[in-house]
């Protein structure tokens, strides 16, 4: 059951990542080309863990790509609004 939702999950990101990138192909907005990378950082994530059978979070340094993946979104909405402030100045 473990097996099945790990690679629900994995198929999940990749369809995020791929949704992202679509939007980032029509607006051209660094914001989803960003997203678009996290979520595929996370998928990858998913799998090298399955890969792996890594059964105990604490004890694995695999889990780096998910910190990296959330960092990315951080990183991106932090963009995001410097630049949106910097936009707006006359």
């Amino acid at each position: 059951m473990i097996d099945f939702l790990s690679g629900a999950l994995s198929f999940a990101y990749v369809i995020a990542a791929v949704y992202f990138l679509h939007f980032w192909h029509r607006t051209e907005d660094r914001l989803f080309l960003a997203f678009a990378a996290a979520f595929g950082v996370l998928a990858l994530n998913q799998i090298t863990v399955f890969a792996l059978g890594v059964n105990d979070e604490r004890h694995n340094y695999a889990y780096i790509l998910r910190v990296l993946g959330f960092a990315l979104i951080l990183a991106a909405i932090i963009d995001k609004n410097l630049h949106g402030r910097k936009r707006h100045r006359p």
